[in-house]
């Protein structure tokens, strides 16, 4: 056995293994794992096994370890199981929570896999400048409000789409956009972004794909970049929708460029440097859903997934 139980009742970690366990403390429901759920799972994370826990990305607590970079006690944040204790084979990935000032739960947010995804996906892969204009969609969930409001940092002129009016006020109000659009009540997508784009589009940040993608490609301007983080409106779909304008890529020379957020692990120390100072300073806003006991999760994945 790799966990044993002494007579005490305290959880420990075999003496001859280098496992770490960790007492979950917060879970995150994102919307890449409904496609682990299916048989066309990704590349980067392998689908989900029928009657095991799924995982995601958490904040734990170390209750007992062999590895010698992590201490019973020490708090950290990254992948782990729908579980109350997860026994880590891997340190790969797992990062010790230095600030907590700040809440811990946000370390499946702003300050985790959404924060750093936001970070590297605009700053590095968009490659922003002054005064641009950037189009987020789905632009209220963990990772678009975060682009968006980089986008503001820098100077830029931002636009978001989200499903519902109540999102589309909370881009506006609360996260600084300069305007928001409900997709749902936008019969034509292209000329809904030719009326908040007249002048065209350089940045896209892509969370939807099909017929929003369709469409914004038609508007990007001449050398405009596409960041592609995850195409939320094809992980039900039993076969992708088709693009149909991909011949304007060429025309205006857009370049479209996919990642993912393991391509930044190493930058994250230097995310943290600049995102702490930002929230302590009520700059960068964070909203958050929360529910509590893993009994209640299906629940949050019902209105997520």
């Amino acid at each position: 056995m790799v966990v044993t139980v002494d007579e005490n009742l305290k959880l420990k970690v075999a003496s001859d293994s280098k496992d770490i366990l960790v007492k979950n403390l917060y879970l995150s429901c994102d919307l890449y794992m409904r496609l682990l759920m299916t048989n066309r799972s990704s590349e980067i994370f392998g689908p989900y096994t029928p009657g095991a826990p799924i995982t995601g990305f958490g904040v734990g607590k170390v209750i007992d370890s062999r590895n010698p970079e992590f201490m019973e006690g020490d708090l950290v944040w990254g992948i782990t199981g729908w579980e109350e204790y997860s026994l880590l084979k891997s340190s790969e990935g797992l990062f010790k929570i230095h600030h907590t000032d700040i809440p811990l739960s946000y370390y499946t947010g702003i300050l985790g896999m959404p924060g750093l995804t936001a970070y590297g996906g605009f700053y590095e892969v968009c490659a922003p400048k002054k005064g641009e204009y950037v189009f987020v969609s789905a632009a209220s969930g963990a990772v678009g409000q975060l682009v968006g409001q980089f986008a503001k940092l820098m100077g830029c002129y931002v636009v978001g789409s989200a499903g519902t009016r109540d999102k589309v006020e909370l881009l506006k109000n609360k996260f600084g956009f300069d305007d928001a659009f409900n997709y749902k009540e936008e019969p034509d997508l292209n000329a809904a972004l030719k009326r908040y784009f007249p002048e065209g589009i350089d940045i896209y940040f892509e969370n939807v794909g099909g017929k929003m993608l369709d469409a914004v490609i038609l508007n990007m301007k001449v050398h405009g970049r596409i960041a592609v983080c995850g195409m939320i409106s094809q992980y039900n779909c039993d076969q992708p929708e088709e693009v149909h304008n991909l011949m304007s890529i060429v025309y205006k020379r857009v370049r479209i460029e996919g990642f993912a957020v393991f391509d930044y692990y190493p930058q994250y120390s230097k995310f943290l440097d600049f995102i702490l100072p930002y929230i302590r300073e009520g700059k960068v806003k964070y909203v958050e859903d929360i529910v509590e006991g893993l009994e209640n999760g299906s629940c949050r994945f019902n209105r997520s997934l």
